[in-house]
């Protein structure tokens, strides 16, 4: 049977999502803890436990919303109940929060619907970076998952260029293809927006003082994609940072989506202000038929 596993974690202390030797990786500390929950040795050729992920995040980058999907044997599933009293799904989830380290989150586990494939089945991705300029002073509480930078920056500017993001582009300028792959992707939405600084409650209950909330002041990037390729995200941000600084034109971001080259300029900016947000899906009959059409290689018109 298939699994779908939604999860978050802080990726501060992971060198990323997808399992390497030596290195901690989310992908390996949820697989070394499914190994061990459902008593499968770690070179079990029949039950390999690998999971399938919507986006392979980068090193130093979080999630607050990921998707992945397992296939794993019914009974195997049903050897994790033990002494507890609940189906095999809830028993695995129980475990697995408990079993894995505080940076990783189990938000939900359900069995997938016919067809769905928690990497191509999905419609869009949904990612948020968080920038405290010089117009406010950074909160150090935030350090783990805001970029600070000195200067402020021009959100007008940088909606600008986000603008020309918009559509079925080559991002040949801001990313690499995987083997195979392309850097031709669809942006759907990407914008720039200061958070103004809210209160946590209302001004009845509030009293004489003003609570804000977290985000206050924060420059916020929101962009929401078909997919990514490797460091589109990052190295579209530190261009627009460029352009909000006034160290690079509007004509300037113009020529690097025109030409689709990577040439030195136009590399990721720091990750660890970047987060994966949301992962949204089809209808569940639909999610067959979407998986197929991804796959194949993408060209533009």
């Amino acid at each position: 049977m298939r699994l779908r596993i939604d999860l978050a974690y802080d990726g501060g202390n992971f060198h990323g999502w997808a399992k390497q030797p030596g290195l901690r990786t989310v992908q390996g500390e949820m697989e070394t803890a499914l190994h061990r929950i459902l008593s499968v040795p770690d070179d079990d050729s029949q039950q390999p436990l690998r999971l399938v992920v919507a986006g392979r995040t980068d090193t130093g980058v979080h999630a607050s919303h990921q998707v992945c999907h397992l296939d794993v044997q019914a009974e195997t599933l049903a050897g994790c109940i033990g002494h507890m009293d609940m189906p095999a799904i809830e028993a695995l989830m129980r475990r697995l929060r408990h079993f894995l380290p505080d940076d990783i989150t189990i938000h939900a586990i359900s069995e997938a619907p016919e067809g769905f494939d928690a990497r191509f089945s999905a419609l869009e991705r949904t990612y948020v970076f968080r920038i405290a300029d010089g117009a406010y002073a950074p909160d150090p509480r935030l350090r783990g998952f805001v970029l600070s930078l000195d200067g402020e920056l021009d959100t007008d500017a940088m909606n600008q260029a986000s603008a020309m993001m918009l559509g079925l582009h080559d991002f040949g300028s801001f990313a690499t293809p995987n083997p195979g792959g392309t850097t031709i992707r669809e942006v759907k939405t990407a914008c720039w927006r200061r958070v103004i600084t809210r209160p946590l409650i209302d001004e009845e209950a509030r009293g004489h003082y003003c609570t804000p909330a977290i985000e206050s002041g924060l420059v916020c990037f929101t962009i929401v994609a078909d997919a990514f390729a490797h460091n589109m995200v990052r190295s579209l941000v530190g261009a627009c940072v460029q352009v909000g600084l006034g160290k690079r034109s509007l004509d300037w971001f113009a020529g690097k989506m025109a030409q689709p080259v990577r040439e030195g300029s136009t590399g990721p900016i720091a990750p660890h202000g970047l987060t994966l947000e949301h992962i949204a899906y089809p209808p569940d009959e639909e999610l067959g038929v979407r998986a197929e059409r991804i796959r194949a290689r993408r060209t533009l018109p």
